[in-house]
C-alpha cells in the first residue's frame, strides 16, 4: 500500500516536507478548501507555489471546492503534480472537469462522502484513474475513523472490478486503523505523522 502524507494539520508545512523527502512515503497530499463546499478554508494557490520547489515526492491534490476549474487549470501545469481529485457532490459537469483534467495529462481521482451512495460512481468508472474514499467528513483534520469504512471500501472494490482505478482512503488513518483498508491502494495519512515529535517513526508504524 501506498502512504500519501496530509500537510492539513501540520503547524509548519514546509519543515514536515523538507523532514519527510527522505522518507519512504510516495506522496504529498495537499487538501485544498474553499470554504465553500466545505466550511474551512485550506492551501491557496500561493501557498502550494511555495511548496512546491521543497518537494521531492509527488502531489496527490484532493479539491474540496465548488468551482474546480481555476485550481485544475494552476495544477495542471504543475509537473509534481500526479493525482487531481474532485469531489462527486458539487453541482458541476463532472465530465467536462474530467476532461479537463486529462488535457492536462494528469491522473483524475473522484472523492465521495462517506453518505453518497457509491453508485452514483457508475457513470465515471471509465473515465477515472482513482477514487478517494472519505473515511470522515471532509473538511476537518484530526477527526476519528468512521466504523463502516472498511465494509463500504469493500463494495467500492466490488464496483470497480474489471477497470484500472487505484482506491484510496482518507480520513483518521494510524498504525491501528490502516488495518481495516488493507483493500486499499494509497493511504491518506494525516495528523498521526505531521503532528508526531517523530513523524519518521511513525511511518514505519504503519507497516508494521
Amino acid at each position: 500500500m501506498e502512504i500519501s502524507v496530509s500537510i492539513l494539520n501540520s503547524e509548519d508545512k514546509k519543515k514536515i516536507i523538507k523532514e519527510l523527502n527522505n522518507s519512504t512515503i510516495n506522496y504529498y497530499h495537499l487538501d485544498i478548501m474553499d470554504g465553500n463546499f466545505v466550511s474551512q478554508k485550506a492551501l491557496s494557490l500561493e501557498e502550494i507555489s511555495e511548496i512546491i520547489p521543497i518537494s521531492n515526492k509527488e502531489l496527490d491534490v484532493h479539491l474540496m471546492v465548488s468551482n474546480p476549474t481555476k485550481y485544475i487549470e494552476y495544477l495542471g501545469k504543475i509537473k509534481l503534480v500526479t493525482y487531481i481529485t474532485i469531489h462527486l457532490e458539487i453541482d458541476k459537469e463532472i465530465l467536462n472537469l474530467i476532461k479537463k483534467i486529462k488535457s492536462y495529462h494528469k491522473k483524475v481521482g473522484i472523492s465521495i462522502k462517506p453518505n453518497t451512495d457509491i453508485n452514483l460512481l457508475k457513470p465515471y468508472l471509465k473515465y477515472i484513474d482513482l477514487i478517494l474514499v472519505m473515511t470522515v467528513e471532509p473538511g476537518l483534520g484530526g477527526q476519528a475513523f468512521l466504523e463502516n469504512s472498511p465494509s463500504r471500501l469493500h463494495q467500492i472494490k466490488q464496483l470497480i472490478t474489471g477497470y484500472d482505478i487505484q482506491l484510496e482512503v482518507d480520513g483518521g488513518i494510524n498504525n491501528q486503523t490502516i488495518k481495516l483498508v488493507q483493500e486499499a491502494d494509497i493511504a491518506v495519512v494525516g495528523s498521526y505523522i505531521t503532528t508526531s515529535d517523530n513523524p519518521i517513526m511513525q511511518i514505519s508504524k504503519l507497516s508494521a
